[in-house]
């Protein structure tokens, strides 16, 4: 916690330019993933007429419910395949895999 003392830290060296692509893709994956799922779930549950209150109905609130669920279980074990068949090839990656695959 340098910054109460006062005395700046050292720099720890350079960027890492492969560890910045690595999380931008991470990112895209992760974007990707979620405007999917929001597009998906809202086709199957949201009816083409909107409430006058634009509030969801308890249909629609139980359905998105459900769908997110699903689109988040298949994301996971897609996840864990990817990273089985990498680890059988010899690629798995330190640290464990990404945050993504937690969803």
């Amino acid at each position: 916690m340098s910054f109460l003392s006062g005395r700046s830290a050292p720099p720890t060296g350079a960027v890492n330019y492969d560890k910045i692509d690595l999380a931008v893709t991470e990112l895209d994956s992760i974007t990707d993933f979620f405007n999917r799922m929001v597009s998906s779930c809202y086709s199957k549950c949201i009816g083409t007429k909107y409430p006058a209150d634009g509030d969801l109905n308890k249909g629609e609130s139980v359905c998105i419910d459900k769908c997110v669920a699903k689109y988040n279980e298949v994301q996971k074990k897609v996840g864990e395949k990817l990273q089985a068949k990498g680890a059988a090839a010899g690629g798995a990656a330190p640290g464990g895999g990404s945050a993504f695959g937690s969803l």
